[in-house]
């Protein structure tokens, strides 16, 4: 037996409770880290939120625009000065001042929603295609995250099902938002989109968010592939070299 496989069978002789608990808690983290967590959801959520407020009470679409855009800047400060990531904060930045200028130069407030209910649309279909093509997108920003790269794929058929089940819902799930939100930007009006575009900004992520824990936590563990290469890595280093022998 070489010492590769000694490694792969002490670590599969290892109890499974703990591995097991492990798992569980690593996958938590990758999917919150993923999404942004708890800050990316106020990121996409309370500008929206100040925007239709400051529009339904003073109906001054430049005001709202602005003060949303100025709040989403805020937010971005302050996630640089905790030293968080700044890639969910920057999207917010970018949505809303697009939202902000579309908004301002059509001189309807719906507007100020349409780029990101189209960016909703847009994800929810790479969501679906992903997952019909066999790379479901929650494997493909998990699987680097939980050291095991594209292994589901191959090695792993437990995993990847429940990858592409976890794909098809946030798929599906954002494809309902959307069904929702665009025939109140044809029909109704600016308000009535902004209340329940906020009402729908919270609810439908955190039921994507928990369907993809359910789906990976009956799902088998994660094959570590980084810890594969380093113990070949070690292997090869305590090898005899042609010169030695």
């Amino acid at each position: 037996m070489t010492s590769f496989e000694k490694t792969t069978t002490s670590n599969e002789e290892a109890p499974a409770a703990g591995h097991g608990k492990a798992d569980k808690a690593a996958a938590e983290k990758a999917i919150l880290e993923a999404f942004g967590g708890v800050w990316g959801m106020v990121d996409t959520t309370v500008p929206g939120l100040v925007f239709v407020l400051i529009y339904t009470i003073k109906r001054d679409i430049h005001l709202a625009a602005i003060i949303a855009l100025g709040l989403t800047v805020v937010l971005a400060l302050a996630r640089l000065a905790r030293r968080e990531t700044l890639k969910h904060a920057f999207s917010g930045v970018f949505g809303v001042a697009i939202g902000a200028v579309f908004a301002m130069m059509s001189g309807d407030a719906k507007n100020f929603y349409l780029p990101g209910m189209l960016y909703t649309l847009g994800l929810a279909v790479v969501y679906v295609l992903s997952a019909l093509f066999k790379y479901p997108l929650i494997g493909v920003l998990l699987g680097p995250m939980l050291r095991e790269n594209l292994s589901w794929r191959t090695r792993n058929p437990g995993r990847f099902k429940a990858y592409t089940k976890s794909t098809y819902a946030w798929g599906f799930i954002l494809l309902a938002k959307s069904a929702i939100l665009f025939p109140l930007y044809w029909w109704g009006d600016a308000t009535q989109l902004g209340w329940v575009k906020v009402a729908l900004g919270i609810p439908p992520f955190l039921l994507c968010v928990y369907l993809t824990w359910i789906f990976l936590a009956k799902a088998p563990a994660p094959i570590d592939v980084i810890a594969e290469m380093e113990a070949e890595e070690r292997v090869r280093a305590q090898e005899p070299t042609t010169r030695d022998v």
